[in-house]
């Protein structure tokens, strides 16, 4: 009973760890911005709860997918040997599970937000259904990565309002642009790996160091979209805060890498991304408050 015990916990981890769990703190931040902006700071508790569930239950079963595509790829890729189904923890039988709990979860918990959820889910889905097949069509992949993050922001939006608004689209843009440039980050330190394997990248495209600048001004473009979402909502001086240091956060990132080279990336460096999310989340929530 213990080894059965300790097993599905083991399997647990296994998928938490597969899906890069704590990576949700990109998307959920965003997510609840949204629903806060669009309620003026007043959202129902429910609807947050099952935007929550939602966001959770959609990019689990989203990264479980990638990873189950990419399998082929990342067998080959040393970096990825403790990656749970590349070491065998996981098998395809456990994904598809996880898909099909994840995916049932989702579409629950979209029928209790408004009507126009259910509706526009297909949309919503659809750039996690195809990302994984992106690298192997265009260089762009990294771009398709931040629409299906941005994905998170525009669905709490419509689960408050009902609506396809300025706003929500403005927010949707920054956030893809942010997650866009940190992927060609990423996708850099792959770029003979995925010219070997035929795979597509900025890196394999214009070079990792064209591919770095690249992703610079990227987030240039989004600091800007995050400071024009400011006035578009009159919020005030704490909110600009975020933006500070949500920027200063970037330019550590590209700093570091500039330093230290791909070494640098760690689940720490992940981490410290996440903090551009969480600090336009309560600095937003506080500006809103206090305005």
């Amino acid at each position: 009973m213990t080894d059965n015990i300790n097993s599905f916990w083991q399997k647990v981890d296994a998928h938490l760890n597969n899906v890069a769990f704590y990576q949700t703190v990109f998307s959920l931040p965003f997510a609840y911005m949204a629903a806060f902006l669009a309620a003026d700071g007043k959202p129902d508790i429910m609807i947050m709860v099952w935007i929550t569930l939602t966001i959770v239950a959609a990019r689990s079963a989203a990264l479980a997918l990638d990873n189950l595509i990419d399998l082929k790829y990342d067998v080959d890729q040393p970096r990825f040997k403790g990656r749970p189904m590349v070491a065998g923890q996981l098998n395809k039988k456990d994904i598809y599970l996880l898909v099909v709990i994840c995916f049932a979860v989702l579409i629950f918990s979209v029928l209790q937000l408004d009507p126009i959820c259910i509706k526009l889910l297909p949309v919503a889905a659809l750039p996690f259904i195809v990302y994984p097949y992106m690298k192997r069509i265009t260089c762009f992949c990294h771009y398709v990565c931040g629409i299906a993050v941005a994905m998170a922001p525009a669905g709490g939006w419509v689960a408050v309002t009902g609506t396809i608004d300025w706003p929500m689209i403005v927010l949707f843009v920054a956030v893809a642009l942010w997650i866009g440039g940190f992927d060609v980050v990423y996708g850099a330190q792959d770029e003979e790996f995925d010219k070997a394997h035929g795979l597509h990248s900025m890196a394999t495209a214009i070079g990792a160091k064209n591919a770095l600048i690249l992703a610079k001004l990227t987030h240039v473009v989004c600091l800007g979209i995050f400071v024009y979402m400011g006035t578009l909502f009159e919020l005030g001086a704490i909110y600009y805060l975020g933006v500070v240091v949500s920027a200063a956060v970037l330019y550590y990132q590209h700093r570091l890498i500039a330093i230290k080279g791909f070494g640098a990336f760690t689940r720490e460096y992940y981490m410290r991304n996440g903090i551009v999310s969480v600090a336009m989340f309560f600095f937003t929530l506080a500006s809103v408050y206090f305005k």
